[in-house]
């Protein structure tokens, strides 16, 4: 038996169903390529957003599947991975509001025995845990804008909010992270003194 391609198997399960065949949105190959050049991003992201690997790649796959299904003419290759990444948001939103609980802190590093190593370590760990209290659109904002690299468009597009507001509400979500860092600095100071 030979292999099928992706859009034959669309073919044949719409055919099962007796529902009209349905074109994807993209062929095999302009897929495949832009599969390649977003997917890591997107399960950063997604891993990201929710706290679990596991999760993430559950809503990697059918962030993918749902964009397949679109029919829609994008304008350009940024149009598609803005797309995608507003899919995958909204997927994250409709797992809460089904009362998925995310964001847990198994994938943490273990602290080092080097100092500076130990150090970075612990800033990371801090940093993932500060995020992990944050909302989730202070975190995908600031996911989007400092891991990422999106412009404010971009971010507007992906999260859903207007161009102009996303300036005012990184800052305030940087300031809510500060704020939550340097708590956590104080307990740590405190720690050490005791």
């Amino acid at each position: 038996m030979r292999d099928m391609t992706l859009s034959e198997l669309e073919l044949l399960q719409a055919q099962a169903a007796g529902e009209p065949a349905q074109a994807l949105a993209m062929d095999e190959e302009l897929f495949r390529a832009f599969y390649d050049r977003t997917a890591k991003a997107l399960w950063a992201y997604l891993a990201h957003l929710t706290g679990s690997p596991q999760l993430a790649d559950d809503l990697v796959q059918e962030s993918y599947y749902r964009f397949l299904r679109t029919n829609y003419d994008w304008e350009s290759d940024a149009h598609r991975r803005h797309y995608l990444f507003r899919i995958a948001t909204n997927l994250v939103h409709d797992s809460r509001r089904r009362g998925h609980r995310f964001i847990s802190h198994e994938g943490l590093p273990e602290p080092s025995h080097e100092p500076h190593l130990e150090e970075q370590t612990q800033q990371r760990a801090d940093l993932s845990r500060a995020m992990a209290h944050l909302r989730p659109r202070d975190r995908a904002l600031l996911w989007l804008a400092y891991a990422q690299g999106a412009s404010h468009r971009e971010i507007a597009d992906t999260v859903g909010v207007k161009t102009a507001s996303v300036k005012l509400l990184l800052f305030r979500a940087r300031r809510r992270l500060a704020a939550l860092l340097r708590g956590k600095e104080a307990a740590r100071g405190t720690r050490r003194e005791n």
